[in-house]
């Protein structure tokens, strides 16, 4: 754009001894309120960054760019951020900025707690219309909670040296959840069927499962711990087994997986009587299709049916029986 400027003359009257002597000159003013070709203006491409909704212990980032738009360089010394939840990164000041040349730079909202929070960002330089003010707002939401299930996974009596598998869930609730690391302070327990890092929305559930291997007889113990962005971080679990002696007889029983929805595992029943009444053998829910009976007797003769549980804990009737026959030694 054009700039027309206007002419302001004067005479100076001087008087000598000879006489009058007179000097004129001009002097050009810039019209009021204009922005010479020579001046300094800065401009950010945003006077207003709103971050939205952003949930306790996260961060959301904006971007930010700053223009010389004047006619000669600017110098931006201080990039000065007010509002405890705020940070500006990517700017290495002091920098100077020829005409028409820009810095883009990084602005953070990492809210401390939930609530509505708001800043401001200043950017202090040569320019004319320096400091340029850019309002900073964002609302922190409170953090998601992990819950785990079953509180407990009880192996029962698992042979040494053999395995027992059981299957557990995690969900996310009030907000999402970042799982970040799990980990069990026992190596006879080990955890599997579960990728992470891994988030989850508010309500969602994923499974995964823990196999007790003993190395030795006796009750053994430890704890499943996840680690999250969730408010009640770690979360755990409680594992528990007993490794036992191998049994000089037992039943090894496999059999058909279930056709109907929602099976989440399988009971073990047990009579010496053929049609039953038969005994629940096993200690917590079977979430494969075999299992070992080690409690049988040389000599003596079992019948065994299962069942099939849902995850309401409805169970099926009997499946057709099956028989054993222990030998004499």
């Amino acid at each position: 754009m054009r700039v027309l400027r206007s002419q302001r003359c004067w005479i100076i009257y001087i008087l000598v001894v000879s006489g009058i002597t007179l000097l004129t000159g001009c002097q050009s003013v810039a019209p009021s309120g204009s922005q010479g070709s020579g001046g300094a203006a800065l401009a950010a491409s945003s006077s207003t960054l709103s971050f939205g909704n952003v949930q306790k212990g996260k961060s959301s980032d904006l971007s930010e760019t700053l223009t010389n738009t004047g006619g000669s360089a600017v110098t931006i010394s201080e990039a000065n951020v007010t509002g405890a939840n705020f940070s500006a990164s990517g700017l290495n000041l002091p920098m100077t900025l020829s005409p028409n040349q820009r810095v883009t730079f990084t602005v953070t909202f990492a809210p401390a707690g939930a609530g509505s929070f708001s800043g401001t960002l200043a950017a202090v330089s040569t320019a004319d219309n320096s400091p340029l003010n850019i309002a900073l707002s964002g609302t922190g939401t409170a953090q998601g909670q992990l819950s785990v299930s079953p509180a407990t996974l009880n192996f029962g009596s698992v042979v040494v040296g053999a395995s027992g598998s059981l299957n557990g869930t995690v969900a996310a609730t009030g907000a999402s959840v970042t799982i970040s690391a799990a980990s069990i302070n026992s190596n006879e327990f080990v955890l599997s069927e579960i990728s992470l890092p891994l988030t989850l929305t508010d309500g969602q559930t994923t499974s995964f499962k823990v196999t007790f291997t003993p190395a030795m007889t006796g009750t053994a113990s430890a704890t499943l711990s996840f680690a999250s962005d969730a408010a009640n971080s770690p979360t755990t679990q409680a594992l528990k087994g007993t490794g036992v002696a191998a049994p000089s007889h037992w039943v090894d029983l496999t059999w058909d997986a279930s056709s109907g929805a929602g099976v989440v595992g399988y009971n073990v029943y047990r009579s010496g009587v053929s049609g039953g009444p038969y005994t629940k053998i096993n200690s917590a829910l079977d979430a494969n299709t075999t299992y070992t009976d080690n409690g049988v007797t040389a000599g003596e003769t079992s019948y065994y049916v299962t069942t099939a549980v849902d995850g309401s804990g409805g169970e099926s009737g009997y499946s057709n029986q099956a028989k054993a026959v222990i030998p004499t030694p």
